[in-house]
């Protein structure tokens, strides 16, 4: 037994360094790991597929299938690239305000989509509106994509750090709205305002370039009108769903795939439409994750790191939540949030479990720093990966050290905010 966990606990460390490094597909590294934890007896299939505590957790795969069938049917419509250019130009073509009404829009879409859908969306629209402005792209794509972790923090379904902690911890999407959308809202002003003091110096206006701009037309971008309609009308169901959960009962993942079933049944496209946009790998990424950590789960590594955690913190919940807050914010900078949140989640639980009322506001620490912590680094979220190899396709190049100089200014600041609002709402 000692030599199984011996095994089981370098297949995990070695899988998460070469997720960190960054080399070779992630989701390779995760199913290859899964694969070995099954061939060495850490798991089996009963396990993996059946089992609440150490099995794939089915309600963050479908969650995640739900809303990516849904945004890749809305993709089609050309709703994100109207957004985009009618910022622009209620902006007047003034770099800073339009700066700012992307940022709220990529923020407030990311409480809705996943952050790498939304940057996607986004990033191209930005690219096109500094090319017309001759500003500098790079300044607005950093800001946009830091926009979008904060934003993602708000809700259970914007981030998938969100959703592994909500499935973990049995949290609705009220629970989210009501707990981090203030928090979240804060740290937004908060960061408009950052983005001056960074980034002033290329904001400069050019009338003869912003009269340019106003003359688009951004009834253009809509392609289909009446499928924009049906995506709304079944976007606005599931997000009442979501809400309505304490009375209909319908777990979000339910919700979620009715509403995709539903919208995939009005929309009438082809499916490589319907399907293409569905982001498989990172579904199988989720599956072989939560193989390998419910591998530590079953041979009772995560139940000694759980009671080990219990006897650091004792009664003292809120330097625990502090601690797990900064902890979490400086090892998402580091690594990937969801490998790192989806083995923190069961210690979590067991905190959560022995502490009671007292204990948990750790959740809300737990999403705040890994999903914060993310704008750190370039490496810290997937989105920004995304958002770097689209700068530099465009040639646009951002290094690891650009990024990064803003980033961990702008994550030490966030961060410094969250402190106090754990301490006033929680524990004062």
């Amino acid at each position: 037994m000692t030599v199984q966990i011996t095994l089981a606990i370098l297949v995990f460390v070695a899988a998460y360094v070469l997720i960190a490094i960054d080399k070779i597909p992630r989701v390779t590294i995760a199913l290859t790991g899964a694969a070995i934890m099954v061939i060495i007896g850490a798991t089996d299939d009963h396990h993996v597929f059946f089992s609440e505590e150490s099995g794939v957790d089915w309600n963050v795969i479908f969650l995640l299938l739900g809303m990516m069938i849904i945004v890749g049917i809305m993709r089609h419509t050309g709703v994100f690239e109207f957004l985009a250019i009618w910022a622009a130009k209620r902006a007047r073509g003034r770099p800073f305000r339009i700066l700012i009404m992307l940022v709220v829009i990529t923020a407030v879409l990311s409480a809705f989509l996943d952050n790498v859908t939304t940057v996607l969306l986004v990033a191209p629209v930005t690219l096109l509106i500094c090319e017309r402005l001759a500003a500098p792209v790079i300044p607005f794509l950093i800001a946009e994509v830091m926009a979008s972790n904060i934003g993602g923090t708000a809700t259970l379904i914007g981030d998938p750090p969100n959703i592994i902690i909500a499935s973990r911890a049995g949290l609705s999407f009220n629970d989210f709205i009501v707990n981090l959308t203030p928090i979240v809202i804060v740290l937004m002003v908060v960061f408009i305002g950052l983005c001056w003091l960074l980034f002033r110096k290329s904001f400069h206006f050019d009338p003869e370039r912003a009269r340019r701009l106003m003359a688009l037309n951004e009834r253009e971008a809509i392609g289909d009108k009446t499928l924009l309609i049906k995506c709304l009308v079944v976007l606005g169901l599931v997000l009442f769903g979501f809400i309505a959960h304490p009375l209909l009962g319908f777990a979000p993942a339910l919700v979620a795939l009715l509403g995709a079933g539903l919208l995939v049944l009005l929309a009438r496209l082809e499916a490589r439409k319907v399907f293409g946009d569905v982001e498989w790998e990172t579904l199988l990424f989720f599956a072989g994750l939560f193989i390998m950590v419910g591998s530590l789960v079953n041979l009772g590594v995560m139940d000694a790191v759980g009671q080990a955690a219990k006897d650091l913190v004792g009664d003292n919940y809120l330097g625990a939540s502090i601690g797990l807050l900064t902890g979490s914010a400086v090892v998402s900078a580091i690594v990937d949030n969801i490998p790192y949140v989806a083995t923190l989640a069961p210690v979590t639980a067991d905190l959560v479990q022995s502490g009671g009322a007292a204990a948990h506001p750790l959740w809300w620490a737990l999403a705040l720093g890994a999903d914060l912590g993310g704008n750190a680094t370039a490496i810290g979220a997937s989105a920004n990966v995304v958002v770097i190899g689209i700068a530099k396709r465009h040639g646009h190049p951002i290094s690891f050290w650009t990024f990064t100089k803003y980033g961990l200014v702008v994550t030490v600041v966030l961060i410094a905010v969250c402190v106090p609002y754990l301490w006033l709402r929680y524990y004062l």
